[in-house]
Parts: C-alpha cells; structure tokens; sequence
C-alpha cells in the first residue's frame, strides 16, 4: 500500500463525503429510515456510502472494503482491509446537533495504522500522515491541497484530575460507575468518533466505553490516536483492541493517554 496515495484520497473522499452529508443536513427535510438492528439511516449515510466506496474500489482494486452500509461486506474474513463509516453519529445527524463524523481507515494485520476523522459541521478534521503521525488539518478545505496542519499528541494527564470523554448518546450508569473509580477533574459528553479525537488532541485523558460498537466506528478514530501516541485495549483485560474480528464486532474498550493509571472494570 502506498501510504501517501492513500492518505491523500481518504482525505480527498473524506471532504467530497462531508460535502454531500452537509447539504442533505442543511436541507427543510431528509428521509430516516430504521436498519435490521432499529438503528437510523438516512439518505446523507447511503449517498456519502456510494462515494466514498467507488472512491475507494477505483483507487485501491485489490484490497478489501468493508463499509457499514453494505451488509454483504460484513461477512468477510480479512485482516487486512479498508474500512468505512460514512456517517458516524447518525442520531447526532438526525437530531442535528453537528456531532457527526465521516470514518475512512486502513487495517493491517489486525491493527488500524491509517485514518481520517472528518467532523463536517463542526469544521475539525484529524488524519494520519502518510508517516502514520496524527495532525488535526485547519480550514478552509481544499480538496487537493491541505491547509495548515498541526501535529497531535496525547495529553501528559494527571492521575489526581483527569479529563474524560464519554458518549453523548449511549452513556449509561455501568460507564458512569466505571469513570467514578477516577479523580476526575472534569467529563465532557461527544458524539462518534469525535471521542477519540479529543483524547488524541490531549483535549481528554481517557475515554470507556461500555456499549456495542462496531469495527468501523472505531478504526479510523483507533487510527488517529495510535499516531498520536494513545492507546485503545479491550475493557476486559486490557490487551490491545484488534480488528478483523467476528462480524466486525467490538467489545467494550478503553481509549486513553498512556500515562493513564487505567482502573480495573
């Protein structure tokens, strides 16, 4: 894989896919639709689905694509693939308060060693380099030519008043019962992969999360805080967080800055 081929076009898809997304969001009316598992989908997550995968089958032929919105991907056994969420925060969307992300990634091997995080109506974007070093890329966007671009770096917390991050839309009391065994200075609610996004700004220390998620919620924001210099293990045991597994389904996990003293569950 040519690392700089591909940063450039999922950063290229990413903005062509926020595009799409924010003119079907800044519209009178949009059709939600309820998916197999009741969750919403609407035509913005189908018509940035359809862009951002041809976008990606012309560029790179020969490597897998799994993509949220096509079920016949799902069943796939790869360990090394594309994958896509075109539109991470489909409630945040719907209820349009902004916190919605477009989700491009590489996997390889198991481990998610390329990404891009685009936050449209928030105007934020985080990617890897081609180097797999995480920036957060200032508008406004070209296409073709990125902007002003800052390094990111995980946080240096402090154990005694951290900073955590948690999900605006699936927090529960099991996740509160877990951040309570911190000191925590303040906690802050975000939608999608946002989260990881924060932690990988230093904007937060830490991030559990105690819910279902899928492979492709988490591989491009996995991505962006491997580069730089976060961590994301299983809750369980905290081993690492891999990919390709069953289904392309996550366990519960912990995102955080490694100087985190993580608790046990």
């Amino acid at each position: 894989m040519n690392y700089e081929t591909l940063v450039q076009v999922m950063r290229r898809l990413a903005l062509e896919a926020g595009d799409k997304i924010m003119e079907i969001y800044n519209s009178d009316d949009f059709e939600v639709k309820s998916k197999s598992d009741q969750s919403p989908v609407t035509e913005a997550d189908e018509a940035a689905d359809a862009l951002i995968s041809a976008g990606l089958r012309e560029a790179f032929p020969d490597t897998p694509l799994v993509t949220e919105e096509q079920a016949e991907s799902h069943t796939q056994d790869v360990m090394t693939f594309l994958i896509v969420d075109p539109l991470d925060g489909t409630k945040e969307f719907v209820k349009r308060r902004g916190d919605f992300t477009v989700n491009i990634a590489l996997v390889e091997e198991g481990v998610p060693v390329r990404g891009v995080v685009y936050a449209p109506a928030k105007g934020r974007m985080f990617y890897t380099d081609s180097m797999g070093n995480s920036v957060e890329e200032t508008g406004p966007f070209d296409k073709e030519t990125p902007g002003e671009l800052t390094p990111l770096s995980v946080s240096k917390p402090d154990n005694e008043a951290l900073l955590v991050v948690a999900s605006k839309s699936h927090r529960d009391q099991a996740t509160d019962d877990y951040i309570n065994k911190y000191a925590v200075k303040d906690s802050k609610s975000a939608g999608s992969s946002l989260k990881f996004c924060l932690v990988a700004t230093g904007e937060a220390d830490l991030y559990p999360r105690l819910g279902r998620t899928m492979e492709w919620d988490t591989a491009a924001g996995h991505a962006v805080l491997n580069g730089a210099g976060g961590r994301v293990v299983r809750f369980d045991d905290h081993t690492p967080l891999a990919y390709g597994k069953a289904e392309f389904a996550n366990p519960f996990f912990i995102a955080y800055s490694p100087d985190v003293d993580l608790k046990e569950g």
